[in-house]
């Protein structure tokens, strides 16, 4: 076996019982690191600390890996323009926040013979976001609906990243503020409430 000694040196290629005799000597356990290797590698290390370093390391893939989630809008075919443009922002909300979201036209009695109706409107909504995301999938009849997926050009890690730098941006100013005095202190707006009531 490819032996490596307890600080990372090459110890070089040694039999079972030497390294558990230097893993002996060291005071530490003899860890099988790559065991597909040929032939396998083993570290001379302490194997409660690298079952723990081990075990953060994944929890902190875990924490950093994202799990896509799909929101869903509904819209209908003959919606009001101010109704569109809250839909839209609903839209651009969870595209920026790096979901995936499913657009959905729901045509009610005489609408389903219209379904180009449900297709500009799809197509006009893409096209409205286009600089945030993409069409996924393309718009497609589903029985009563008319179903189209937006991804985003981001990913869901990168918005996380984004979101978490502009909050501490945020938090930065407010306390640079607060200690120039800018902000007036909790002491100062309570008189200043108390002064307006009177």
């Amino acid at each position: 076996m490819r032996l490596v000694g307890p600080s990372g040196e090459q110890v070089g290629i040694v039999p079972l019982a030497k390294a558990l005799e230097l893993a002996q000597e060291y005071d530490l356990d003899l860890v099988e690191v790559a065991a597909n290797a040929r032939p396998p590698v083993c570290k001379l290390m302490d194997y409660g600390k690298f079952k723990y370093e081990s075990a953060m390391k994944a929890r902190e893939a875990r924490k950093n890996q994202a799990h896509t989630v799909i929101k869903e809008m509904k819209l209908r075919p003959k919606i009001d323009p101010h109704d569109y443009d809250t839909k839209k922002g609903h839209v651009v909300r969870f595209l920026k926040q790096g979901d995936k979201v499913k657009i959905t036209i729901m045509f009610r009695g005489r609408e389903q013979s219209r379904p180009e109706l449900g297709y500009r409107l799809l197509q006009r909504l893409a096209e409205d976001v286009q600089d945030l995301g993409f069409v996924e999938s393309n718009p497609k009849q589903d029985g009563r609906n008319m179903i189209m997926v937006l991804g985003p050009h981001k990913k869901k890690t990168e918005a996380m990243a984004e979101a978490r730098e502009a909050q501490a941006a945020r938090k930065a100013e407010r306390q640079e503020a607060e200690r120039q005095g800018r902000a007036p202190v909790a002491s100062e707006q309570a008189e200043q409430e108390q002064t307006a009531d009177a």
